[in-house]
């Protein structure tokens, strides 16, 4: 625990109560996106021009920015920051800020990133953060170094009043934090980020996923205890089993009242395979929510697509559903919720998003 003390008042931010921003960073010659770069560039404009175009302002990260410019003309520059910077790849979720209040103040933490269990390099996206704050985009004192714990964005969910949802399989991995118990990670995630009520997932992995089960890819969490989560009704399915023991589980969570939980069922895309025939991890599980819409992402199998975004409805009744087509970002084994990370009202320095 290093000298860290239990913090008073940690509580943190469901991603539906407030978005000032949102982190991307886009594919670049350096990145995995390499070998399918105009492709890859093309998703992410429509990604950040469903987004500008939805009232929500992107700081997007690239390595160079007249390009990047160009790239995104057609986007609302009064919603749009470009900042030069270097990265390994473009999973902002994974190691953006971490957006905590403790007492009246916002924090953005900055936990340590290693490519997913030193799965993939990750040296400079976990320096992105600080190089966020070295240029004054954060406001001031609001950045916190967490670095000495791995934890990424994605593994992560909560409802913003002390619940916590995770996997036992990311966050006791050996190879993030040294295979910590779960009693061992609770007490971090108490101390750091407020967990009062922690729900470890012991069932639910995707065919493809690299990130040992994020949350994100699985279930989410949404207001009036409710959780959204990935079934699986075709008995052939290989992810039939899997998704059945991780639905039982869900329904045995009780909130921290003693209450069960609304359970919300999303339908699992259609099989997609990457150019080796390997399987993907597509999942509408992976959507952005603000306060105002969810980012939906699509995978054109247009009776699955239509099912889930009606199906999102049930718990966010008063959002915009928008449909993103994700068919190129899953081919780097990811999707929309993972390429991004919202920022709080506040979080960033006032002169990056003027009025």
């Amino acid at each position: 625990m290093g000298n860290h003390h239990p913090y008073r008042n940690t509580r943190m931010i469901a991603e539906w109560e407030s978005c000032g921003s949102v982190l991307l960073a886009l594919p670049e010659a350096h990145t995995d996106w390499n070998y399918i770069l105009p492709e890859a560039r093309e998703q992410y404009r429509l990604l950040i021009e469903a987004l500008t175009t939805h009232g929500v302002n992107c700081l997007v990260l690239t390595s160079n920015e007249i390009r990047a410019s160009l790239l995104l003309d057609n986007c609302d520059p009064k919603r749009l920051t470009l900042v030069e910077m270097m990265y390994n790849d473009t999973w902002t979720r994974d190691y953006g800020p971490i957006s905590v209040e403790r007492g009246e103040r916002l924090r953005a933490l900055d936990f340590g990133f290693n490519g997913w269990g030193l799965k993939f390099a990750a040296d400079r996206d976990n320096l992105v953060n600080l190089h966020l704050d070295e240029r004054w985009f954060f406001e001031k004192s609001v950045y916190r170094n967490e670095r000495d714990f791995i934890l990424e964005g994605g593994s992560i969910e909560t409802d913003g009043d002390g619940t916590f949802l995770t996997t036992t399989r990311c966050l006791t991995s050996p190879n993030r934090n040294g295979g910590k118990t779960k009693a061992e990670v609770g007490a971090i995630l108490e101390q750091r980020l407020g967990a009062e009520h922690i729900l470890w997932l012991d069932y639910g992995a995707l065919a493809g996923d690299d990130t040992d089960s994020h949350i994100d890819t699985l279930c989410r969490m949404a207001p009036g205890n409710t959780i959204i989560f990935t079934g699986c009704r075709d008995m052939d399915n290989p992810h039939f089993e899997e998704l059945l023991k991780m639905r039982a589980q869900l329904e045995m969570f009780r909130t921290k009242e003693g209450m069960p939980y609304n359970l919300v069922e999303l339908p699992l895309p259609d099989t997609l395979v990457d150019e080796n025939g390997d399987p993907m991890p597509a999942t509408y599980a992976n959507y952005l929510v603000t306060p105002e819409c969810i980012f939906m992402p699509v995978y054109g199998q247009p009776q699955n697509d239509t099912l889930a975004c009606h199906t999102v409805r049930i718990a966010f009744p008063d959002h915009e559903v928008v449909p993103v087509d994700c068919r190129t970002l899953i081919r780097q084994h990811g999707s929309l919720h993972c390429s991004t990370m919202q920022l709080p009202e506040d979080l960033l320095n006032s002169d990056v998003f003027p009025e």
